[in-house]
């Protein structure tokens, strides 16, 4: 599938919930998006995770099973014809995971995993890599340097924020015209930059309040794509809740950043 990112009129988005938790949820999200996303005029890559693998407790939820919510992200390339993109953590589950992803996304604290992005590169697939919270912008030319040189050249750079102390990330928008040099596209994550990590209670906090300001800067620095985790009820979202943007106000927030992004390239 192509993902027809090269809209010189607009940014693109990669949106949906976190993780997979049933198909009408993803089905659901998915229609509504892609009915914004469309009467916009913005392209869009729906985002869900088969099973997220870095969660704080043991009892956290993971998934609803690798193929089965596979399967889901299936549906919604073949029933409502997006681009399907999901993190991929392990170098067994690549190609797997490769035979329905139009995007693999590879997580911030794996971006130095040179068999992973080495596998990655292989699929021939775009290879969005989150920057580490610990590393800085010109760092991420090495992760790129290593899908390049095995032999792919169709890259996503995503910024996700520094840790800031225990608690907290901070964004620092230089780091959106930094890493573009490098030559890539790079996407501003405006839902994990506002976590809150490492709670005494093993539960990632987050402040979602802040969505839209991390939107507006991130458009306002020239971003050439937004990433946006997004819920209809992120309170009782099985992940990642905590920094979710409500679906409610997803069109509102994408209207104020086509705004921005338009003012910016005048």
């Amino acid at each position: 599938m192509n993902l027809e990112l090269n809209n010189k009129n607009s940014f693109f988005l990669i949106a949906g919930p976190c993780a997979v938790e049933s198909e009408h949820m993803v089905m659901t999200i998915a229609e509504q998006v892609k009915a914004i996303t469309e009467e916009l005029g913005i392209p869009y890559i729906f985002k869900a995770s088969y099973r997220k693998a870095n969660r704080s407790r043991l009892d956290s939820f993971t998934g609803i099973g690798d193929d089965k919510a596979l399967r889901i992200l299936e549906k919604v390339k073949t029933d409502l014809g997006l681009p399907v993109t999901s993190d991929v953590h392990e170098v067994s589950e690549v190609t797997w995971a490769a035979e329905v992803l139009d995007a693999i996304q590879i997580p911030a604290f794996l971006c130095r995993q040179t068999n992973l992005l080495v596998a990655a590169s292989k699929t021939g697939k775009m290879v969005n890599i989150k920057k580490g919270q610990f590393l800085s912008p010109e760092a991420m030319q090495f992760a790129c340097d290593k899908v390049k040189q095995s032999g792919n050249t169709n890259i996503g750079l995503i910024e996700r924020g520094t840790t800031f102390g225990y608690q907290d990330l901070v964004v620092d928008f230089r780091g959106i015209p930094k890493m573009q040099q490098l030559g890539y596209p790079v996407i501003m994550d405006c839902t994990h930059s506002l976590q809150q990590p490492n709670q005494t209670s093993g539960v990632t906090g987050g402040d979602p309040t802040m969505i839209g300001t991390i939107v507006n800067a991130a458009m306002a620095s020239g971003a050439d794509g937004l990433f946006i985790e997004t819920h209809p009820d992120p309170v009782n979202a099985k992940s990642d809740g905590a920094n979710m943007l409500h679906l409610d106000n997803l069109k509102s927030t994408l209207r104020k950043a086509q705004a921005i992004y338009r003012a910016a390239k005048t």
